[in-house]
């Protein structure tokens, strides 16, 4: 598998015959560089963790242009179907689908989830964590927008990622030491990818206090550069 961050919480999947994108905000993304239609090349499947602006981003556009197939909560689907999206498959927290050759499951987070058009409020159901796996490939858990919760344990007990994608921006996430302390003391993976920094002023500049959070761990963090894949 192939691991590439686009910015902020935007990734590219790469497996099999497969090109995945999870919350492809390259449009208006300060921290994505490159050609939005060059990222979502050959884009089969986008999924999307909650119904933010920064994470739908051009999900729209991509459709439109690739049929990728939008997979996200009921209502961002739907909220997407009225706005012209065909390719939808609409899923809710707990449950798992069958993307053809790997599957999909949404996991709780803590976060909101509404779009703001022409100041006009659309709740977008709930926010939530996404866990893919596929036979042979690292199971990867991107946590999407959230903060520390207990049953992040379970999620550890039932799924054990390898790789899990964590948000480390601090005021709209959890920061350098909540997220660290989420990973320390939930989860034994592989390698830990920081992301949700480095976009907004408002937010984190730079992983590097999650990095050194996470010194002594044991565990391998890969601290992500726009566009650069890595090899899982």
């Amino acid at each position: 598998m192939r691991v590439i961050w686009q910015g902020h919480s935007a990734f590219r999947l790469e497996f099999a015959d497969k090109v995945v994108l999870i919350d492809p905000f390259y449009t208006g993304n300060p921290g994505f560089q490159g050609d939005p239609e060059k990222a979502a090349d050959g884009a089969t499947h986008i999924l999307i963790t909650h119904g933010h602006s920064d994470h739908i981003g051009d999900a729209l556009a991509i459709e439109a242009r690739t049929g990728a197939k939008i997979v996200s909560n009921f209502e961002v689907c739907m909220y997407l179907a009225g706005k012209g999206a065909k390719a939808i498959d609409p899923m809710n927290t707990g449950g798992t689908t069958d993307q053809g050759g790997f599957s999909v499951t949404f996991t709780r987070a803590d976060h909101s989830s509404t779009m703001i058009e022409d100041d006009v409020f659309t709740p977008l159901g709930l926010p939530n964590g996404i866990i893919v796996r596929a036979p042979g490939e690292p199971t990867v858990y991107h946590m999407g927008d959230t903060d520390v919760f207990g049953d992040m344990a379970l999620l550890q007990e039932r799924f054990s990622p390898d790789v899990v994608i964590v948000p480390v921006g601090d005021r709209f996430t959890m920061g350098a030491e909540g997220a660290a302390f989420a990973v320390r003391r939930f989860f034994k993976p592989k390698a830990v990818i920081p992301c949700h920094f480095g976009s907004f002023p408002i937010i984190a500049p730079n992983a590097d206090a999650f990095v050194a959070a996470m010194e002594g761990s044991g565990m391998q963090v890969l601290t992500p550069h726009v566009g650069t894949a890595v090899t899982l």
